[in-house]
């Protein structure tokens, strides 16, 4: 959904590309950087229900990794530096980021362990059907009612809400298990529509 207004937001990346390019910094560097703020991030959700003020911290380290995400890609694109392989290792780093981010909430008792598993299943699931979906030609970009970027801003606004309402991560993670679950089964449902109106031509 949130894909839809990437144009909107590309001007400002390509700013912050600039910046990031003069200041010596590649793809991978910036890739690296955003892996090692949601470890970061992960450690402070894994500590915060003893002291929820990290719940701020682990928010901004949390935003901090995505907007890398959105970075060492305009970074490649700008420069020139956009390979099958750094496109490949950004994947498997986006599911990293992924699956770190929701362990260390599942493991801070922050919500139900089964309903964090179902989040994490989810999450994993709709890249995975994205990736295999382009793979065989249909594009997938702005299918879903969460993508990745919708799920890290609920999760952001849900982390500051469980400042002063502990109980806002629990329920925004059972939300995020209902939505990354629709996702993949609205991918599904698509993708079996492209390939029979493909066939069907």
């Amino acid at each position: 959904m949130l894909t839809r207004f990437k144009e909107r937001v590309q001007l400002w990346i390509s700013y912050e590309a600039q910046l990031a390019h003069s200041v010596g910094l590649t793809p991978n560097h910036v890739s690296a950087i955003g892996m090692l703020s949601a470890i970061i991030s992960a450690l402070l959700y894994w500590n915060s229900k003893p002291n929820p003020p990290l719940l701020i911290a682990a928010t901004i380290f949390l935003l901090a990794s995505g907007f890398c995400d959105a970075l060492d890609g305009a970074l490649a694109r700008i420069y020139g530096e956009t390979t099958v392989f750094g496109g490949f290792l950004d994947s498997l780093l986006d599911r990293y980021v992924d699956a770190i981010i929701f362990s260390g909430i599942i493991l801070s008792e922050l919500c139900e362990p089964s309903w964090g598993l179902a989040a994490l299943i989810g999450s994993l699931l709709v890249s995975y059907v994205r990736a295999r979906a382009e793979a065989a030609g249909a594009k997938m970009e702005t299918v879903g009612i969460a993508e990745r970027a919708e799920r890290i801003i609920i999760l952001a606004v849900a982390s500051l809400l469980s400042v002063v309402w502990l109980e806002a991560l629990w329920w925004s993670i059972i939300i995020l298990a209902i939505l990354t679950n629709l996702t993949v089964l609205q991918r599904v449902i698509y993708f079996r529509k492209s390939q029979e109106q493909r066939i069907s031509r």
